[in-house]
Order: C-alpha cells, then structure tokens, then sequence
C-alpha cells in the first residue's frame, strides 16, 4: 500500500539533494494523499545516500503510523499540522538551507525587491515571531506548526508559499511535492540576491506595488496568462 506516495515522496526528498539545499540529513520532505488521509515523510536521520523509497514513513493526519518501519522525520508534527490548516497544500519542505536561514537566524523578513521575487511571492517573505519557552519546553514542533499558522491568520498561503521559522529555518510548500521544493529552491535563490542586493546597497527600495502585481498576478492572478494551458 501507499507505494506511489511513497515514490513521490522519495523523489522530491532526493531532489533536496540534488539541488543542494541540505546538508547530511539535514531537511526534509512530505507529500499528502488527501483522499486517503494520509501523509509520507523522510525517515528521521537516514542518510541520502543510503535511503529509497521503501523507506518514507506513512501516517494519517491524527500522527498515527500506518506503513513503514522507521521512525518518522521529528518534523512530521509541524507538517501534519500545517496539512490540517493549509487546505490546498500538497507538499511540504523544510530544510536549513544558507542564505534563507540567515534571515531567520537574523529575525528578518526576505525582503522583495525585484520581479524574480514576485513571480513566486506576492511580497516579503513572512517571518514567524519568536517562539516563547514554554512552547519550546512543550510540543514543540505541534507549536513550530502554530507559530507559522498564526502568522499566515491573515495571509492566503497560497500567495506565500513559503515563510521563515524565526531562529530556525525555512518551510515551503506547493501544491505536491516537487511544487515545494521548487519553492524552497527558489525561497534560497530569493535570500541570497537579496543578501546581495543590500551588500550592493543597503538602501534598496521595495519594489513598486505596480510592478509586483503585474509580475505575480500574471503568473497566479485569476487572468494568469504565463505559461502553457
């Protein structure tokens, strides 16, 4: 059961390697079978090189275990609790990945400064607020869920696909799995030519709204016109 899930699953969480966003086992990736009610995640610490597909861990949305033999990504509650309040999300991905996650080690927002932004985002890259010791001594990752939930309470994921956990890392996602982690490729692209550009001048502007609406609504707007049909 769950073989197809599992082989998405496996293949987004390679391409992690691939496209260099994590180091030793450092990341991860699920993929959601909304239908069924299930989700596969990475195993928690198993090396790329050695890891396949037999590997990816199955759980319902509850967090119960419903295929695979180890251990589940210590992520999986973060993911299973944004899979419950992101509706219209299909893959997930954290990792740790450089230049985003000096942003959130940083407590700043990636800021938008040009079109190769807002052809992914619809503005700065949302940063979560500083998680309180009581949620980190309690459930943490079901709070780190919280905290990026509570962030996006008047923000549609949809047009942000993506944020920065404050002092940690960065979570994307998309529609599937390969989705999130273009996302997240993109995400790192996005913190390095902003690092950039304020190394470049540090008193670069925000782009104009004009501009930022042509480039993602022509992209995700209802009159999307980018791309084939």
């Amino acid at each position: 059961m769950y073989e197809k899930l599992k082989q998405e699953c496996y293949q987004a969480n390679m391409l992690l390697q691939q496209h260099r966003l994590i180091t030793l086992t450092f990341g991860n990736v699920s993929v959601i079978d909304r239908k069924a009610g299930v989700v596969a995640i990475k195993p928690s610490g198993v090396p790329y090189k050695s890891m396949r597909a037999a590997d990816m861990v199955v759980l319902d949305l509850t967090g119960k275990q419903v295929a695979g033999k180890l251990n589940p990504s210590s992520d999986t509650p973060t993911h299973l609790r944004l899979y419950r309040a992101f509706k219209t999300i299909g893959g997930i991905v954290h990792t740790h990945s450089e230049f985003a996650t000096a942003f959130a080690q940083a407590g700043k927002p990636i800021p938008c400064f040009g079109t190769t932004h807002a052809d992914y985002f619809y503005g700065d890259v949302p940063l979560t607020r500083k998680m309180t010791q009581k949620e980190v001594k309690g459930a943490y990752e079901v709070e780190t869920g919280n905290v990026i939930i509570e962030r996006f309470a008047e923000i549609n994921p949809d047009n942000f696909p993506g944020v920065l956990v404050r002092n940690h890392g960065p979570f994307t996602w998309g529609t599937n799995g390969i989705k999130a982690v273009e996302n997240s490729l993109v995400l790192e692209l996005l913190a390095k030519t902003a690092f950039v550009t304020m190394s470049v001048n540090k008193n670069t502007k925000a782009i104009d709204k004009y501009l930022l609406d042509k480039h993602f609504l022509r992209k995700h707007g209802k009159n999307a016109y980018y791309g084939q049909k």
